[in-house]
């Protein structure tokens, strides 16, 4: 009788149920007579035989060396990473060598940025590129083989012959077991266990890669005899076949229609390998990236500052941004561009260029008043930036209108997720001001060096395009007018440039 038919023989209405469970159980008695590993169990005294507990033993001593070598193997992403590498060729060895931090830092040294990070796309696509999907099927099915065999080898084998034998030491294989009869009852859940770790393994499966990936993993050491686990896969494909355990375990529980559940690992590597790899180089690209952006802009403060530590704002500063970020609430995202901003307007535009700015827009003559209105318009408005910016950075101390409301809710965020999202929105609001008043300021100032650029160009002309009382204003300059204004051109020039790294197209100013 098959398992279906047991099944509605059991729930059909016309037979009473308890003398057809009767029935089975009788049928499950004749088909462990039968079966082949009859030896294993003793129906009348519900017992496991001794030669069942040597089959275990004989396991037991096969997968023992095994158990030692594979202790965290199944978490283990080194292991992934091999399991991975055993399918890929020679040359796709070296480009993911070329991948490698250790291996992109050297290149570094002698490619240019732009250059490297070039290569390095194009060499990440043709990495991500070789796993087709009949390669990718092959390393999962490899992985998932190896999980099998992890599973089965730490079956607690150990546990289950304690019960045959008392006497017996864990991992002694000098003297020969002695088991005796057990109740099956007490080994029912082993035999359950058994059957679930048992189920992935199987003759038919790539032992030999699975088996040389592993080796590898544990430096050259074979974890397993590969002649010996040959014969006991045979063996235990034949006693799962065979059906005698479920036999076993239907009798004893007196539940006939009892059926094993195999644990079959299904996991995939590939995609997360490829996930990882993708997300590896893009972090160092953007570190690249970050570096020579902090190297330009290190430079360019020192040509301009003297220094590329400048500080000038009192509250958005980027370590005052910190508690924020270490949140992961975003913090002060502006505060180097800001801070860089009031810098120059405290130490250049409110002396040298309101100087020439006054000398020039008051004194001077100019030819074409459109021209002049430009630069007053520039100069007025940067000389506004910085009012604005004061009010700003007072907005932000701890008695400010959003310095308050920050600091109220930065306490509660730990333990209200509505208060980190009403923080979220407070610093976009503030970031997204300062980010105006960047992008105004580049724009201003701009305009200001291009006039100052049309002034000096216009000195030694003659006649004069621009300016027609140049003599007047070189008698009111205490020094050489052409100096003065070469001078802050160049400054004009280099911090514009430094505007230019945090100033955004105003589309982008409330991303």
């Amino acid at each position: 009788m098959s398992f279906f038919d047991a099944i509605f023989s059991l729930f059909g209405g016309d037979k009473n149920p308890e003398a057809e469970m009767k029935r089975l159980l009788k049928q499950t008695v004749r088909d462990l007579a039968q079966n082949k590993y009859s030896r294993f169990y003793n129906p009348k005294l519900e017992s496991a035989a001794p030669a069942l507990g040597k089959f275990f033993f004989d396991a037991y001593r096969i997968v023992s060396p095994a158990q030692v070598f594979l202790q965290n193997a199944a978490k283990s992403d080194q292991l992934k990473k091999l399991v991975i590498e055993s399918f890929l060729e020679k040359q796709h060895l070296a480009l993911q060598a070329r991948l490698t931090k250790d291996a992109i830092a050297e290149r570094a040294k002698t490619v240019p940025e732009k250059d490297l990070i070039k290569q390095l796309r194009e060499e990440l696509s043709s990495l991500t590129g070789i796993f087709d999907n009949a390669r990718i099927s092959a390393v999962d099915n490899c992985y998932n083989t190896i999980l099998g065999f992890i599973q089965f080898v730490t079956f607690d084998f150990y546990f289950l012959l304690k019960k045959f034998d008392a006497s017996l030491e864990e991992r002694n294989f000098s003297r020969p077991p002695k088991p005796e009869p057990v109740r099956a009852e007490y080994i029912a859940e082993d035999l359950k266990d058994f059957l679930e770790a048992a189920g992935a393994v199987d003759p038919g499966q790539d032992w030999k890669t699975a088996l040389k990936a592993l080796k590898t993993y544990k430096g050259g050491m074979d974890v397993v005899n590969g002649e010996h686990w040959g014969k006991l896969l045979n063996l235990v494909r034949d006693i799962r076949r065979s059906g005698i355990l479920e036999l076993i375990i239907r009798h004893v529980e007196k539940n006939p229609s009892w059926q094993s559940n195999p644990r079959i690992p299904g996991e995939h590597i590939v995609d997360p390998y490829i996930d990882a790899k993708k997300a590896e180089i893009e972090e160092i690209i953007g570190k690249i990236q970050h570096e020579k952006r902090t190297a330009q802009l290190d430079q360019l403060a020192k040509l301009v500052f003297g220094s590329a530590d400048v500080i000038r704002l009192k509250y958005y500063t980027e370590k005052n941004g910190e508690i924020y970020v270490k949140k992961s609430l975003g913090g002060f995202i502006l505060a180097a561009g800001l801070n860089y901003l009031k810098a120059f307007l405290l130490d250049y535009v409110k002396k040298d260029i309101r100087e020439l700015c006054d000398l020039f827009l008051i004194r001077g003559q100019w030819t074409n008043n459109l021209l002049s209105q430009q630069l007053s318009n520039g100069y007025h408005e940067i000389m506004a930036i910085a009012d604005e910016i004061l009010a700003f950075d007072e907005a932000l101390a701890d008695n400010g209108e959003n310095g308050s409301r920050l600091k109220a809710a930065i306490v509660k965020a730990d333990r209200d997720k509505g208060q980190a999202k009403y923080i979220g929105i407070i610093l976009k609001s503030v970031n997204g001001e300062a980010q105006k008043m960047i992008n105004r300021a580049a724009n201003s100032l701009i305009v200001i060096g291009r006039n100052l650029k049309s002034i000096l160009d216009d000195y030694p002309k003659n006649p004069h395009d621009l300016i027609i009382n140049w003599k007047e204003l070189e008698s009111a300059s205490e020094s050489s007018l052409p100096q003065r204004i070469t001078a802050v051109y160049k400054k004009l020039y280099a911090f514009v440039q430094i505007m230019q790294f945090f100033a955004r197209p105003p589309e982008e100013e409330e991303a």
